[in-house]
């Protein structure tokens, strides 16, 4: 008979690719939870070392009452998409007043399709449009697609 780990508990972080530290904020949460930081720490930056560090890389690790660990990285957040399509390093002060940037319909759809990855429960449309939203939030105009009836001029 195989024998259940229990679960202790979940932690979730957000750590550059390749640049996890025994150091706050990786530390302090492990510890209190009693896991072996430095395996932690070895383990996730082996796992992202061909990703550019500057990307923040979300991560759940499962802790177990065994004092053992799995975890999984997820992708990037979604405004970090928006943020590197858009060109733009923040949001806008003043969504809905002020635009911070543009990205086009067809760059809303790529961001989908790699958030895919993380909730594979979810359709492309309802990610889309998750991701629009995410973009009106951050002041981030949206521009419809090409030949849409959006953009022909109004008939004469």
């Amino acid at each position: 008979m195989s024998k259940e780990k229990t679960v202790a508990q979940v932690i979730k972080l957000v750590i550059n690719a390749g640049q996890a530290k025994p150091g706050p904020p990786v530390g302090a949460a492990l510890g209190q939870a009693g896991l072996k930081i430095m395996e932690f720490v070895k383990d996730f930056n082996a796992k992202t070392a061909d990703i550019k560090p500057e990307i923040p890389m979300p991560v759940v690790i499962t802790a177990y009452s065994d004092k053992t660990f799995d975890f999984e990285i997820k992708t990037p957040p979604t405004s970090w998409f928006i943020k590197q399509a858009a060109g733009i390093t923040t949001g806008s002060q003043r969504p809905g007043h002020s635009t911070a940037g543009t990205i086009t319909s067809e760059q809303v759809f790529e961001i989908a399709t790699m958030k895919l990855l993380d909730k594979p429960e979810l359709s492309i449309y309802s990610l889309c449009k998750n991701i629009i939203g995410t973009c009106r939030s951050m002041g981030v105009h949206v521009a419809p697609p090409e030949n849409s009836p959006e953009q022909q001029p109004p008939p004469s």
